[in-house]
């Protein structure tokens, strides 16, 4: 049981109040009856914010918008008025782009200064909950190995990627340091961060966009029906995740970075997962294709060959136990998590019903 609980006197600042994660942090924050900021890039798009606002219908709480821009300083200073929290969601979940410089690391570093910097700017805010990754922690399975028993921690820092190589990871990594720099060099709010491996299950409302979905269709949809690349990697719950940034907001003792990962499993695993409810209806990958193919078939597919070294057939394993002790996280079944998401890709259309 909890020895805290959530403040609804204080209006609440969620960044991205529009993506994957953000959407289950409003809702737990409303169904509380807490007033949500939610900074949104138009807040005259209903379409895309329909589903907020039916939340906020069904809920004691309240829903605010205001339109800002990542990349403009002094955008969120309305939004972040009278906040006490302040939950910093957006950044960019993109693996394929032209331009990483300009499409993951400016909008994510850039974003997260002009954000803090308006915290400090802002006398009422007292805690900022910052959504990074555990791609701020590793870029390879490998890196597992060498870490101290094996297992990754919120003491190890990223130092493999690069703008050439795995740039969201690099991304994510320069966008948490400067979080630090910024928190440490001030003494009005407390940072905490939340490290999530990759996060599945269901969104709400609408189509999906995030880049967990478009995997999760790949093993529906035909494409990897000769089978699933076995890379070693983290998954967790959304609805998990979002239950750790509560916690993390206002839980008086959370601080630190937090690691947030249910399982250490691999892409053939979670297909493998699907197989008892959906694999008479789907082309369910069932085997693992061969690394030595992967290897020689990485560059058509638009992948380094060094991923494919570092990574398949390499087990991935990171220490969740400060997230369950501190943010009190009891993880959910991988199993629940791939079903209830694929369920929701079915229903929204992105996969046929068979």
């Amino acid at each position: 049981m909890n020895d805290w609980s959530i403040a609804t006197k204080d209006p609440v600042l969620v960044t991205g109040a529009t993506g994957y994660v953000a959407g289950w942090i409003v809702k737990y924050l409303l169904e509380a009856g807490v007033t949500v900021h939610a900074a949104v890039r138009d807040a005259h798009n209903k379409d895309k914010l329909r589903h907020l606002d039916d939340l906020a219908a069904s809920s004691p709480g309240t829903i605010k918008y205001f339109e800002a821009d990542l990349l403009k300083p002094g955008s969120y200073g309305a939004a972040m008025q009278g906040c006490r929290i302040v939950f910093h969601t957006a950044s960019p979940f993109k693996i394929t782009v032209e331009d990483p410089q300009r499409d993951l690391v400016t909008p994510a570093l850039e974003g997260t200064r002009n954000v803090l910097k308006q915290a400090s700017a802002t006398e009422t805010v007292e805690r900022v909950v910052l959504t990074s990754s555990c791609a701020a922690i590793y870029t390879d399975a490998i890196e597992c190995q060498n870490a101290p028993g094996g297992r990754l921690t919120e003491v190890i820092w990223n130092t493999t990627a690069s703008l050439e190589y795995q740039p969201y990871s690099y991304s994510k990594t320069v966008a948490e340091k400067a979080a630090w720099d910024i928190a440490e060099a001030q003494h009005q709010w407390r940072l905490v961060a939340i490290n999530p491996s990759l996060v599945l299950g269901p969104a709400i409302g609408g189509k999906p966009t995030s880049e967990s979905f478009s995997l999760i269709r790949q093993m529906g949809d035909g494409t990897m029906r000769f089978g699933a690349p076995n890379a070693g990697i983290g998954v967790v719950d959304v609805r998990d995740v979002a239950r750790a940034h509560i916690a993390a907001a206002f839980n008086p003792d959370a601080q630190g970075r937090h690691i947030l990962s249910g399982h250490n499993t691999s892409f053939l695993e979670i297909a493998q997962s699907l197989q008892p409810r959906f694999g008479d209806r789907y082309k369910l990958p069932k085997r693992a294709l061969p690394k030595r193919l992967l290897w020689l078939l990485a560059p058509l597919a638009g992948f380094p060959r060094a991923y494919v070294e570092r990574n398949i057939d390499v087990e991935w394993h990171a220490d969740n136990t400060k997230s369950i002790h501190a943010l009190g996280v009891n993880y959910r079944p991988l199993q629940q998590s791939s079903e209830d998401m694929f369920e929701q890709m079915i229903e929204a259309g992105l996969l046929p019903d068979r």
